[in-house]
């Protein structure tokens, strides 16, 4: 699974992995890996993407906060 959303965000501000990273203050290798779902950001890392891209975190990490268990999101998700 990846998170497509981070990766359409900071496309859609036309900026690299790097270019975010330095805006907001994390590294290039950690953008990445949550991008692709390697890691779980922390609180700190969330609140810098909610502020940065105004949107929630709950929305930018939702596998985070969805029970993945739960047939709505597992259909979701599958269609």
């Amino acid at each position: 699974m990846e998170r497509k959303y981070l990766r359409q965000l900071r496309k859609n501000k036309n900026l690299t992995q790097q270019e975010l990273a330095e805006k907001i203050g994390i590294s290039t290798i950690y953008v990445r890996k949550l991008e692709k779902c390697a890691v779980n950001p922390g609180r700190e890392t969330m609140i810098k993407y909610e502020k940065y891209f105004s949107v929630s975190m709950k929305e930018l990490f939702p596998d985070l906060f969805f029970d993945n268990s739960d047939k709505k999101f597992i259909n979701k998700n599958l269609a």
